[in-house]
């Protein structure tokens, strides 16, 4: 008897539906006189803390989340979402189990680019937020509902969209932290309407009083900052609130230890002995992603070159850095990892040294966990008789969080032409040739998986940065020797520590001149462990802008040229 009502019970709560319900969406015309352009999201939750538009992720706890494109759509004119529309992580409204819900709607807004190459192109604009869909300004959502879906009846549910995100407060100057902005002559060019660059500027103690001094420059790569972080004036409150857990270190806390590491930052910045120099945050966020990964690109424009040659000089003009190549540094991690290993590479000469710490992928032959060379299909490995998903993000023990067809398929719907602003699209924008429609060419079918050779074949002679150091090692050898620092966890959460072990494997090997490189892992260290082992990753992660100072100064006492300022900085 209990066998018979546990399947009865099981039956009823996996109930799909015959007929799937319809939403239909629309947005007064108070909000927007105009027709708008987008990507109109539903979103499905079964709570509502938070709104349901914030719990969509990668995590099985995920939200469900359907999406399709909206051109033209007129206040009061209703978008639907239908059981033809592609959703994540259940691809249809008629997977969706009856029960209780909590729906909402965004629009994420495109406008329309019309490119120095010709193409016209509609994406999301950033609007200071660095490329969120979920808090864009401007972007319009509706407010939680909760509803009940029920099988076997036709139903039709109305939404409207008559809430709008606020716009962003942009950071204000204090005593050691600066904001510039200066509108790109080289990006306003290729994407026909001005387009800007903005960084946050640590300065150093005594830069008033100290007129004559001239600094060094190290850049800290990452995503998109909405200030100078890690860094206060001001100590933790004795009595601040330590019950908040953090998911990812699995500590409480975890606010406080934050805010006291970023106070014995300001500490250690204003110390007696402490080297003074600027460091720089860059923002460069753009219509793909929170930033641009600091290279030239066929979809992006040519944020190297105006990263370069435009905002570093307008820094070092403004706060007297010395502004030559020996005097400047990069490092960062993940997506800032590969950046300060790109551009030491695609600017050899402009830096003295470059710290990448779990960077994204550094060779695509190990493309997270995958060959993109070699390999058929990034989704699945397969043989004559099977077909084995490939993991996309794993924990410490190699517990399985998610496959990249999972995570994929959540971008395909927040975008499709790689306008997702996430990190597989990113990627193809950055890496991809343009597309016949104007949009980067898919490096895969964004369904199936299966990878296209031609666009790899491109990936590799543009973007590959072991491949380009073994090719042009003659050149670039003599350049970089003792310039490249690589750190990696090796049980990185999303396989990176592949790559990083390739990259290895060549850089010791190269002769005529020897790499003279460094490259640590951590012992079963996540995702952004970045070179210091007598550290748990939560604490060594906040501390970025102390923790390479020696090589630093090691690395200027040993190559800087004649005549070099060594002094006026060392107050």
């Amino acid at each position: 008897m209990k066998h018979k009502l546990f399947l009865c019970l099981s039956l009823l709560t996996s109930v799909t539906f015959a007929q799937a319900p319809t939403f239909s969406v629309t947005f007064p015309a108070n909000q927007s006189a105009k027709p708008l352009d987008g990507r109109l999201l539903l979103i499905l939750a079964k709570n509502n803390k938070p709104e349901p538009r914030q719990q969509v992720s990668d995590a099985v706890e995920t939200a469900q989340i359907f999406g399709v494109d909206v051109n033209g759509l007129k206040p009061g004119q209703a978008a639907v979402v239908d059981a033809s529309v592609f959703g994540y992580p259940k691809k249809s409204l008629k997977e969706l189990p009856a029960g209780d819900y909590y729906v909402q709607a965004v629009l994420h807004k495109y406008e329309t680019f019309n490119r120095k190459d010709g193409h016209v192109v509609k994406l999301p604009m950033d609007r200071g937020e660095g490329q969120n869909w979920r808090v864009a300004p401007g972007n319009l959502f509706s407010k939680p509902q909760k509803i009940s879906l029920k099988a076997g009846s036709k139903q039709s549910i109305a939404l409207v969209m008559d809430q709008v995100n606020s716009p962003i407060v942009e950071p204000k100057d204090t005593k050691f932290i600066k904001h510039i902005k200066i509108q790109s002559k080289r990006l306003t060019e290729f994407w026909g309407r001005p387009i800007y660059l903005g960084a946050h500027v640590l300065i150093p103690a005594g830069f008033d009083e100290h007129p004559e001094a001239r600094y060094p420059l190290c850049i800290y790569h990452g995503h998109f900052p909405d200030d100078f972080g890690g860094f206060s004036e001001t100590p933790p409150p004795a009595n601040m609130d330590t019950t908040d857990y953090s998911e990812r270190f699995h500590i409480y806390g975890y606010k406080k230890i934050e805010a006291q590491e970023a106070y014995d930052f300001y500490k250690k910045w204003t110390s007696k002995d402490f080297p003074r120099m600027l460091i720089v945050e860059i923002q460069h966020a753009n219509p793909y992603y929170d930033d641009s990964y600091a290279v030239n690109s066929e979809n992006l424009g040519p944020y190297g070159d105006a990263i370069m040659y435009e905002l570093l000089p307008e820094i070092e003009k403004r706060f007297r850095g010395i502004g030559q190549g020996w005097a400047r540094f990069t490092y960062g991690g993940s997506t800032g990892g590969w950046e300060a290993l790109a551009v030491q590479t695609f600017y050899p000469d402009e830096f003295n040294g470059c710290f990448a710490a779990c960077p994204d992928p550094i060779t695509f032959d190990a493309y997270t966990n995958f060959n993109l060379y070699k390999d058929k299909n990034a989704y699945y490995s397969e043989g004559p008789f099977r077909r084995t998903p490939r993991p996309a993000q794993r924990n410490y023990l190699g517990q399985l969080k998610c496959t990249t067809e999972e995570t994929n398929h959540r971008e395909l719907v927040l975008g499709t032409h790689s306008r997702s602003g996430d990190q597989f699209d990113i990627w193809e924008a950055v890496y991809s040739p343009v597309g016949s429609d104007g949009y980067p060419k898919r490096i895969w079918n964004k369904l199936t998986g299966e990878i296209d050779p031609a666009v790899a074949a491109y990936w590799r002679e543009h973007f590959d940065l072991m491949h380009i150091l073994r090719r042009d090692w003659k050149t670039l050898g003599p350049k970089l020797t003792g310039k490249i620092h690589i750190y990696c966890g090796d049980m990185d959460n999303y396989y990176l520590n592949n790559a990083v072990y390739l990259m290895e494997d060549f850089l010791k090997s190269v002769k005529n001149p020897p790499a003279g490189s460094e490259v640590a892992y951590g012992d079963r260290a996540e995702h952004c462990w970045n070179g210091d082992p007598t550290q748990p990753n939560y604490i060594s992660r906040l501390r970025y802008n102390t923790m390479y100072i020696d090589k630093i100064l090691k690395r200027i006492e040993a190559n800087h040229p004649a005549g070099a300022d060594l002094k006026s900085w060392r107050y």
